[in-house]
Formats: structure tokens, sequence, C-alpha cells
């Protein structure tokens, strides 16, 4: 059953207020790095040891006392086919009681900060909307990375990936890619949840001359329909998976580029082809770093 804390981040879900802080609670781990995990960092090249002197030779010091080794840094969580479905009951957990924490005073000013950017970007939406509603210079852009091109390549990137790892016989790589499924699925549930609640008029739902100002709650298809506009699937499936290449790949410096780059063009071109306001995408691409940071890639 849920507490009365619980029960209140819901009833709050109710107003615009409520979209605001559910966003905006999900948002405070990649902001400021609560319970992030560490990274492994790479070693470098072994120094050569000291050659050892004798007692007494000229111009040797005493040697300093030598400090304790840093621990260890944290490895990323292990995946395999079988431990894929209580990977995500576990992340699931860590997602939904998130926004119960903020009680901490800790956590009262990333909270803050991330539910200003969040609502900042919703009252820009109606000026933004309108512009590429009825803008048409982005139609080859537009063309290139329709929905269900940015769709596709989202889905069968991590797929190929893993297919090559096969053939490869190369560990990493593979759980590299259940990895990314792991995230996807619980972005996936994440982002569906949110749909329902928030039921938000998509920009092309709006006439060109439309009111853009009032899109929350207005979406009639209901709870289990896809239609509704906040959050973006698209941005936050693609920075989830961003995320972890860009993690399990570091040592590569073109990989994060490369990575959130591609997440970054697919976020856009939701805008461009007005299927979802700038505020939909920004949440969306956050929330799939937040939940691949902070719940996948946690051990």
């Amino acid at each position: 059953m849920w507490d009365n804390g619980s029960m209140s981040v819901w009833r709050g879900v109710r107003s615009r207020g409520g979209v605001i802080f559910l966003a905006g609670s999900l948002l405070v781990p990649p902001l400021f790095g609560a319970d992030a995990p560490q990274a492994d960092q790479p070693s470098g090249s072994p120094q050569q040891p000291p050659s050892p002197s004798r007692p007494g030779d000229p111009g040797q010091s005493p040697a300093p006392a030598s400090s304790p080794a840093p621990a260890p840094a944290p490895a990323d969580r292990d995946v395999s086919w079988k431990k894929l479905a209580p990977n995500v009951l576990t992340d699931q957990k860590r997602i939904w009681l998130f926004p119960l924490s903020l009680n901490n005073t800790a956590n009262l000013v990333p909270f803050l900060v991330a539910t200003g950017a969040t609502a900042g970007l919703i009252r820009l939406d109606p000026t933004v909307g309108p512009y590429f509603r009825r803008s048409t210079y982005w139609n080859s852009f537009n063309s290139a990375f329709s929905t269900q091109n940015t769709a596709l390549a989202t889905a069968l990137f991590p797929l190929a990936f893993y297919g090559v790892s096969l053939i490869d016989h190369d560990s990493y790589a593979q759980k590299t890619a259940l990895l990314a499924g792991e995230a996807v699925i619980d972005v996936e549930i994440l982002d569906f949840v949110m749909k329902g609640v928030t039921r938000r008029l998509r920009p092309g739902d709006i006439p060109p001359n439309g009111n853009f100002n009032h899109t929350f709650f207005k979406n009639k298809a209901g709870f289990f329909h896809d239609s509704s506009s906040f959050p973006s699937g698209h941005a936050i499936a693609s920075f989830a998976i961003a995320t972890v290449f860009a993690h399990r790949y570091r040592s590569h410096k073109w990989v994060p580029w490369a990575a959130y780059g591609a997440a970054t063009l697919i976020c856009f071109s939701r805008i461009t082809q007005s299927a979802h306001f700038p505020s939909d995408v920004f949440v969306g691409g956050v929330l799939g770093y937040a939940v691949a940071q902070y719940a996948v890639l946690r051990p």
C-alpha cells in the first residue's frame, strides 16, 4: 500500500504543477549526481619502480610514508538474459521510490533547479510550438529523420550490436547491448505511465493558429493510448541507449560524442515535426539519461 507521501505525489500530478513536480523529482539524479555510480577509470601506463638505494647513499632523502591506496571504483551491474527481469524490477523500485526521498533537505535545491528548468520550458512551448507547426523549412530534415526512421534506428542499433558481439564472442559488448535493452524497458514503462497521467496534446494535434497554452489533460484518447505528448518516447529511449554506450565505451573519446549527438538529432527531429514540444523532449532526454545512469548502470 502507498503511504501518505506517495499519494500526495500522485494527487499533485492532476495539475500542471503536479506534472512539473513529477518531472523535476525524477530529473534530480542526473543533474547533480545523486547516488550516481562512480565510473571505473582506465588505468594509465605502469610506472617503473624506483631503483633500490643503499642506506647512507648521498643525496638520498628518507622515503615518505606510503599513503593508503584508494578503494577501487564499483564496476557496472552484471547482466544476462536470466538476470534481465530481476534487474528491471529493481530498477523500477529505484525509479518510482526516488520522489519519496525529497523530504531530505539535501535534495531540495536540486529538485527546485530541475523543476524550474522544466517549468521554464513549458512556459516557452506556446512560443516555439506554433513556429514549427507552420514552418516548411525543415521538410527535408523531417523526411530523413521521420518518426519511423528514428524509431527503427533506435531499436535496431542495440540489436545489431548484440548480433555482431555474438559473432565476435565479445562478452563485454553483449552485456552492453543487454544493458541498453534493460534501459529501454525501464524508460518505456516510465514513459507509458507519465503519458497516461499527463494526457498532453501534441503540437500536431493543434491547428497552426490554435491555442498552444492549455495542452495538459486535454487528450481524450485515454490512459492506455500512446498519443500523449509528455514526455517524448523517442527522446527517453534514445538518450537511455546513448548513455549506456557512452558510459561503457567512454575510453574511446569519440563514442560519447557520437552517441549523444545521434540522440540529440533524434530529439530535435521530434520538435521540427511538431510531434512534441521542447519541454517534452527535454524531460524525455534527461529522464533517459537518469534511468540509465542512476538505475541501470548502478551496481
